[in-house]
């Protein structure tokens, strides 16, 4: 009998995959920014391909999207847009593999970066190779969201990587053919078969050796070790702590309440303090690491002024917000964006200087 979804450990989902189903929700009409801040989601932190949205919201708000939209079929509708460089690290390094089947032993290898209890079983049957995907646990209305993103996702891959669909491929799916599929079906470029005893993507053992158009030994060896990398934190990381920073990480307002936070991980304030203490964390702790964190990226990469900031990180004022970065770091926050376009002009006129005259 598999977990349930509040039983398993929850490692979070992509937040760059909420802000594609948002901009689908505002092309279907739906007032995507309210919905978003009704499940406690900042819009402005899903576009991060690195940030991770607890999976009880990312759940809620799937399941308010579809209602709301009136569209069942938004996993397949989010399948078209996934464009590889989405999906961090791992696109990159399925997008620079040498052969079709490199790119899918990535997949099967990484997926719990961009999928968390998902798993790839492969196996033959004949000339064919066949993908199956089985949930780990009982991920309730998210599960068929997601099945349909991944799988005919693999069919938007696969032209993505060879320029043109793959010649013998096809789509297997349990359960019967749910009343939508009818209206995506002449979209959809490989056979579907519903009523299968597996989720599969399978395609001809011919084609797994086919060229990459965009390989470079390079860059997919940099990006496996990207991966490799991500995957060790993200397993090892999983703690309740690291539950608690997600949430906070992408929460709206900010910063969030203690009990906000609880909610959201179906755990009362007293057991959220309490298993923070196991693990020698606060939660004024993890929200202090994320506001300097936020302070630092827009010190850097924006033109707010110190009160515009201090008021996006929750502060009374400017006066309250340099107090407390010139704490963490020693500097002021001015200092620091000084420091920080100092160093970014001398990098750009060293990589100037670097460029040989043209004659």
């Amino acid at each position: 009998m598999r977990a349930s979804a509040s039983q398993a450990q929850d490692l979070g989902l992509p937040a760059i995959y909420l802000h594609l189903l948002a901009e689908l929700l505002h092309n279907l009409n739906v007032d995507e920014h309210a919905l978003l801040l009704r499940v406690g989601l900042d819009p402005a932190r899903l576009k991060s391909t690195e940030l991770r949205v607890s999976q009880s919201q990312a759940s809620e708000f799937v399941t308010r999207a579809i209602i709301e939209s009136g569209e069942p079929g938004l996993g397949i509708m989010l399948a078209r847009e996934m464009k590889l460089p989405l999906h961090g690290a791992l696109g990159i390094a399925v997008m620079s593999s040498e052969t079709l089947g490199e790119a899918l032993e990535l997949v099967t290898r990484y997926l719990t970066l961009r999928a968390p209890h998902i798993r790839v079983h492969q196996q033959r049957e004949g000339d064919r190779a066949v993908f199956r995907l089985v949930c780990d646990i009982d991920l309730g209305p998210l599960q068929s969201f997601i099945l349909d993103a991944m799988l005919f996702g693999c069919v938007t891959m696969g032209y993505q990587l060879l320029g043109t669909p793959i010649k013998g491929a096809e789509i297997r799916r349990m359960g019967p053919e749910p009343g939508y599929f009818q209206r995506f079906r002449q979209q959809i470029l490989v056979p579907v078969t519903y009523g299968s005893r597996e989720d599969a993507f399978v395609l001809p053992t011919s084609v797994l050796d086919l060229p990459i158009q965009f390989s470079d030994e390079e860059l997919a060896a940099s990006s496996r070790a990207q991966c490799e990398e991500s995957l060790r934190q993200l397993t090892e990381d999983a703690g309740f702590g690291c539950r608690v920073r997600r949430v906070i990480e992408t929460s709206h307002p900010f910063p969030p309440k203690l009990a906000q936070v609880a909610n959201t991980l179906f755990v009362s304030e007293r057991t959220l303090k309490r298993r923070l203490q196991e693990e020698e964390r606060s939660f004024q702790h993890l929200v202090d690491d994320v506001r300097l964190e936020r302070a630092g990226e827009l010190l850097e990469n924006t033109t707010m002024n110190l009160s515009q900031i201090a008021d996006s990180l929750g502060y009374a004022d400017a006066a309250n917000f340099t107090r407390a970065f010139k704490r963490w770091t020693g500097v002021s926050p001015s200092q620091f964006r000084n420091e920080y376009r100092e160093a970014a002009e001398k990098a750009r006129q060293d990589a100037e200087s670097m460029v040989p005259a043209t004659a």
